[in-house]
């Protein structure tokens, strides 16, 4: 089978395809983000780009072999919950961001009426969206879409709607991961490059009490989420991509405060160790952030 992965990021997709021992011929992406571009050469050196999703026109698509699977995570960041109070960002399925979803309808009838009517699919996105965004895609994609929190396989608690027409029978099973389950220690932690200047705060905090998701409260200036300390004994808050100093997740350690590295991102998101290497910091933490959950994608893909 061959796959179109749309919005493809790091290329999460084939990680999870990989997991879920799904045999397929060719991959071919759509992404514009250089550093994931990297990345997913780097462990899938035989991936297609075809560059930006809104150039991929009939002449592009009538070049394609048979795609049994075309799968894609538009862009969220007008749907999501973070900026429900933002006029500017917060513009439902008309942001410029989130708007590519129509990209990937165009492209998934183009492909279902001349490419592969059994086309299967799958399409996620953000689990806070507003019910009228929802209703849209539903309505359009004419499947009832998934809700599962990815805080079942992982570390953390991050809500996404998966719209398919592959037929899940169920919800994966709760791992009971903690954030203790994916750390470093704090030695391993000082011995990464720069690792106690670069990850270690020496900020004064508030302690909250260990029976609390957030343990402790920075003194950082900036919005209250860029301060909260997660607790190693829970879940850690939904990564993002981290466009801004100090938006790396934290956990409270040997007594202190630290950013989340980026393996323990990895680890996160049920991403291999180190698979996002090779780019400066700030791109790993931003394409992590942006990406998927791969044991969730994974366990979709199962049922194919």
């Amino acid at each position: 089978m061959n796959v179109l992965s749309l919005f493809d990021g790091m290329s999460g997709g084939q990680l999870a395809l990989e997991r879920a021992n799904i045999k397929y011929n060719k991959c071919f992406a759509s992404e514009v983000y250089e550093p994931a571009i990297k990345i997913t050469q780097k462990n899938y050196p035989n991936t297609i780009q075809l560059g930006d999703v809104a150039k991929i026109d009939e002449n592009v698509l009538k070049k394609l072999p048979k795609i049994s699977l075309l799968i894609g995570g538009s862009p969220c960041q007008n749907l999501s919950i973070a900026v429900i109070n933002n006029p500017e960002h917060n513009q439902g399925l008309k942001g410029k961001k989130s708007s590519l979803f129509y990209e990937y309808i165009r492209i998934l009838r183009w492909l279902k009426q001349n490419n592969n009517e059994n086309i299967k699919f799958m399409l996620e996105n953000v689990g806070s969206m507003k019910n009228k965004d929802k209703d849209i895609i539903t309505q359009v994609l004419s499947v009832e879409p998934l809700k599962i929190d990815s805080n079942l396989v992982s570390a953390q608690d991050r809500k996404r709607y998966y719209w398919t027409n592959i037929n899940v029978k169920e919800l994966p099973k709760d791992k009971g991961i903690a954030l203790k389950d994916i750390m470093l220690s704090a030695e391993e932690v000082d011995k990464l490059e720069n690792g106690r200047s670069k990850f270690w705060y020496d900020k004064t905090f508030d302690y909250h009490g260990n029976n609390k998701k957030v343990i402790a409260t920075l003194h950082l200036k900036g919005h209250d989420i860029l301060k909260r300390v997660y607790n190693p004994n829970g879940k850690c808050g939904t990564l993002t991509a981290c466009r801004g100093g100090n938006l790396q997740k934290k956990v409270f350690q040997a007594g202190r405060c630290r950013k989340l590295t980026p393996i323990e991102y990895e680890r996160l998101q049920t991403v291999p160790d180190n698979y996002t290497e090779g780019v400066a910091n700030t791109h790993r933490y931003n394409m992590l952030g942006d990406g998927w959950t791969v044991d969730v994608i994974a366990h979709i893909f199962k049922h194919i």
